[in-house]
């Protein structure tokens, strides 16, 4: 199974730029304080979004393979 090892890696290593890609965000900090922030309201375009979708589906992918990984060593 070396080569789901390899998808793993290039996998982790795909969702850790794409996270330090996007934008910050401040809307989890504001619920420790209990404010509400007026950015969850605005729906995501463009850029972001697209960046947010590769970003679930790289997630989906790291669980799939991690998941397949658990199986097949056994």
């Amino acid at each position: 199974m070396y080569y789901l090892d390899y998808i793993l890696l290039a996998v982790s290593i795909l969702l850790i730029l794409i996270i330090v890609i996007q934008n910050p965000k401040s809307e989890g900090m504001s619920a420790f304080s209990g404010e509400k922030s007026d950015k969850a309201k605005i729906k995501q375009r463009g850029f972001e979004k697209t960046i947010s979708n590769v970003t679930t589906v790289l997630s989906v992918l790291f669980f799939v393979c991690s998941l397949l990984l658990l199986i097949f060593d056994r």
